[in-house]
C-alpha cells in the first residue's frame, strides 16, 4: 500500500515535536534544583528519544521519507524554557504548553485516513503516555507553586 505525502509530512512534524520535547525535557533536568525533578525530566527526554526512534522505524517500514535534522539544534526553535527569573514556573509552564502542542500533534496524525495499523498504535500509546505525563507535570507544577 502507498502512504500519501501528507501522512509523511505530519509524521516528520510529529517527530519535530518530539525532538524538542526531548531537548527541553534535556534541558530542564540539567537545571531543576531538586534530585528528583532532575531524574523526572531527564526521565521524559529518554522517553521522548525513544519514542522518536520508535516512530522512525515505522516511517521508514511504509517507505516514508524522514526530513533531515529533524531533533537537530539545527532545526529546534527557541526553547520553551526561560530560567531568568523563577527556575521552576517557567519549567512547568513550558512543558505543560510544549505536552499539549504535542498531543495536538498526535490528534493530527490520527486523522489521517489511511493510517497503516501498526503506525497508530505506536502513536496511540505515545499519545497516551504524553497525556498522562502532562497530567503529572501540572500536578508537579502546582506543587511547585505552593
Amino acid at each position: 500500500m502507498n502512504y500519501s505525502r501528507s501522512l509523511g509530512k505530519k509524521l516528520n512534524n510529529l517527530l519535530e515535536k518530539i525532538y524538542i520535547s526531548e531537548n527541553e525535557f534535556e534541558r530542564a533536568g540539567k537545571l531543576a534544583d531538586s534530585p528528583s525533578l532532575k531524574n523526572f525530566f531527564f526521565d521524559k527526554a529518554k522517553e521522548r528519544c525513544h519514542f522518536g526512534h520508535e516512530l522512525k522505524i515505522e516511517m521508514m517500514k511504509f517507505n516514508q521519507e524522514i526530513r533531515e535534522n529533524v531533533g537537530s539544534a539545527g532545526t529546534l526553535q527557541q526553547g520553551w524554557m526561560d530560567f531568568s527569573i523563577n527556575r521552576n514556573e517557567p519549567m512547568f509552564v513550558g512543558a505543560i504548553e510544549a505536552e499539549g502542542a504535542t498531543l495536538d500533534s498526535y490528534r493530527m496524525v490520527l486523522q489521517e485516513i489511511d493510517l497503516p495499523s501498526s503506525v497508530e498504535v505506536i502513536i496511540r500509546q505515545q499519545m497516551n503516555k504524553i497525556s498522562n505525563d502532562l497530567n503529572i507535570i501540572k500536578r508537579l507544577g502546582k506543587i511547585a507553586q505552593s
